[in-house]
């Protein structure tokens, strides 16, 4: 997307799951442009040193509306702005909180004069799904466990909907140090539509130093074991283990056909 001569941009940023090799050089290169680029504290720390002259803009995880406002006010005076986010921006991320500032009914009019675009990336239920083999070959849905923007009784209903329906589940942001009994609670929902054995990919820090995926049922998942950066992968009734050549440890996959339609559909 070109720039028009005298504006400002404001990249909205998709940084893949953890180290460089996952990130895009749409990516990559935006960043490296930018004047300034804001964001999360450790996301910043990800991408190491700043680029010559370029100024970086730290913040706490839970000021989203703050930090894309910002962004848009230093775009405003001109600036290339980067904004970034861990996996892909528009999935739980930078990218809705950014729109969200742009439909303020009394948005600053200096806005107009800001383009803006948004860059995709891994998202983090791609990279756990990739180091794990294939859980979402067939239909998923992705469910964040947070209540802190929505109500826990809409998470529940969802969630009963989701399993209900057959899906492999996605689920991110399953516990915090603020919230330790919702991962529980939708364990038990989703357990109510499951089988004990179904295969639990509980993958953490994808991409990065100390990353772990394992592979575990879903009668012995350790809810305590579980952070906000670990992100889950709940198979459907067709998700299978398979035999890897080469690894460690078993493959997951959900068929891409269910066993009741003929082969030659």
């Amino acid at each position: 997307m070109s720039r028009r001569t005298g504006r400002g941009r404001l990249a909205i940023v998709g940084l893949g799951p953890g180290g460089a090799p996952w990130r895009t050089p749409a990516a990559d290169a935006l960043v490296t442009e930018a004047t300034d680029v804001v964001g999360y504290t450790t996301y910043l720390d990800i991408l190491g040193p700043p680029a010559a002259g370029q100024v970086r803009h730290p913040s706490d995880n839970r000021a989203e509306g703050r930090r894309a406002a910002h962004a848009l006010d230093l775009a405003a005076e001109g600036r290339s702005v980067a904004v970034v986010s861990s996996g892909d921006p528009g999935v739980f991320a930078m990218a809705a909180a950014v729109m969200e500032q742009l439909d303020r009914p009394d948005r600053p009019a200096a806005w107009e004069d800001v383009d803006v675009v948004v860059s995709p990336g891994v998202s983090a239920a791609q990279a756990a799904a990739a180091r794990a083999g294939a859980p979402l070959g067939h239909d998923f849905a992705t469910i964040s466990l947070s209540d802190n923007l929505k109500p826990w009784s809409v998470v529940e209903s969802r969630l009963a909907a989701a399993a209900a329906a057959d899906f492999v589940l996605a689920l991110y942001n399953p516990a915090s140090r603020h919230r330790h009994s919702q991962l529980g609670r939708a364990l038990a929902v989703i357990g109510a539509h499951r089988g004990p054995d179904t295969p639990v990919v509980v993958a953490r820090d994808v991409g990065r130093a100390g990353e772990q995926v394992d592979v575990v049922p879903l009668a012995g998942m350790d809810a305590v074991a579980v952070d906000m950066r670990t992100i889950l992968i709940v198979g459907s009734s067709q998700t299978r283990m398979v035999d890897v050549p080469g690894w460690d440890r078993r493959g997951v996959y959900t068929p891409r056909r269910y066993p009741d339609v003929p082969a030659d559909a």
